[in-house]
């Protein structure tokens, strides 16, 4: 994010979202290509649960056949390796009249809203403003305890990076 005197401007990959609280309500912007590519492979990890032989063979393989596609016009991009990924990124412009905060996260964080469900984004935006990122991912990791193996949420692993920037004005 970048802040100009009347607005945002945002650029986003991969899978880390920004969400914009507003006197109206949240909006996230995202970068979902990720989820549109090799979806029989991300169907057949799902499949299992984490930890077991048979996940870790298929996450093996979807993540084979994801390099390959990874920061490509048939894929999908990420900045880590491969600067020239801003190219393809989610780019736009939020007007800062009426914004109140922004989050910037990881989908480490977000899928506390976006897959578990296990809470609004008011309720994640109550969470920072009392207790900062730290109290967030700590909700995350809770909720991902009682589901160690992703039976109840298919994943990729029990927990995924959590990383957050909390903004507000």
């Amino acid at each position: 994010m970048r802040q100009r005197s009347d607005a945002f401007d945002h650029l986003v990959l991969a899978d880390s979202p920004i969400v914009f609280e507003s006197a109206t309500g949240y909006s996230m912007i995202t970068d979902l290509r990720v989820d549109e590519v090799l979806p029989e492979l991300r169907a057949e990890t799902e499949r299992y649960e984490t930890h077991t032989p048979e996940h870790r063979e298929s996450l093996q393989a979807l993540v084979t056949a994801q390099r390959q596609v990874r920061n490509t016009t048939e894929g999908y991009w990420v900045a880590a390796a491969d600067p020239d990924a801003a190219q393809h990124a989610v780019t736009g412009t939020t007007p800062l009249d009426g914004l109140h905060a922004a989050a910037v996260m990881s989908d480490g964080v977000s899928r506390l809203v976006t897959e578990y469900k296990m809470a609004t984004w008011a309720d994640a935006f109550a969470t920072l403003r009392r207790g900062g990122p730290r109290e967030l991912i700590d909700a995350v990791r809770e909720v991902e305890a009682t589901d160690p193996t992703g039976r109840r949420w298919p994943r990729y692993k029990s927990g995924d990076d959590a990383a957050i920037a909390f903004c507000q004005w």
